[in-house]
């Protein structure tokens, strides 16, 4: 495992090399003595994953290969993220949350508990691309939400508690708690009773 700053390990890391931890942001570069990254008991690392500095994961957390999670980034207990996925910095993801394959997750994102998300799904925070302007606001979505394979969700846009978004939806508004998006634009309707938890 290559480290740089200065990392905290939590107990029975298992790690399946090559993993790189504490890699430095912009603003530590040149520096050996930055914050880097800490890790919970019982953390898997496979092979590939690359974390920066001032990136938490919590107890029982685990990365499938080629993962990226940049800096300042939060995540909760027991939350799995699969193979390819990226993670850009000032991010925040709950706890027992499932992010599959190859999701892309844009700075100042928050992710609530309890969350699904699917293959190839792709979080947006530009609304005006590549301004930058108004400044970059993530999706907020909510405890116990499932967003579907190949899903989109715009800047800003709040998935409700309980609420799903439908495999290959383009979500461009709010999606109230317990309701389902679907289509591209999607449009809300009542939740499949199948999918009530």
């Amino acid at each position: 495992m290559i480290e740089y700053g200065i990392n905290t390990i939590g107990k029975s890391l298992t790690v399946f090399d090559p993993v790189t931890i504490g890699f430095p942001s912009r603003e530590y570069i040149g520096r050996t003595d930055h914050p880097g990254t800490i890790l919970g008991d019982n953390v898997t690392l496979r092979s590939g994953s690359i974390l920066y500095a001032d990136v938490t994961l919590g107890d029982r957390c685990n990365t499938g290969h080629n993962v990226l999670i940049r800096e300042k980034t939060m995540i909760g207990n027991e939350t799995s993220i699969g193979t390819g996925t990226i993670i850009e910095g000032n991010c925040t993801i709950g706890s027992n949350v499932s992010i599959q394959s190859m999701a892309f997750i844009p700075t100042n994102t928050i992710i609530g508990d309890h969350v699904f998300i699917g293959p190839h799904v792709t979080l947006t925070n530009d609304r005006y691309p590549p301004s930058g302007k108004p400044r970059l606001e993530g999706p907020v979505i909510g405890d116990y939400a499932a967003i579907g394979a190949a899903a989109v969700i715009l800047p800003g846009v709040s998935i409700g508690r309980g609420a799903a978004v439908a495999a290959g939806s383009v979500v461009t508004h709010d999606v109230p708690a317990g309701m389902m998006a679907v289509g591209s634009p999607a449009r809300i309707r009542p939740l499949p009773e199948e999918m009530k938890r």
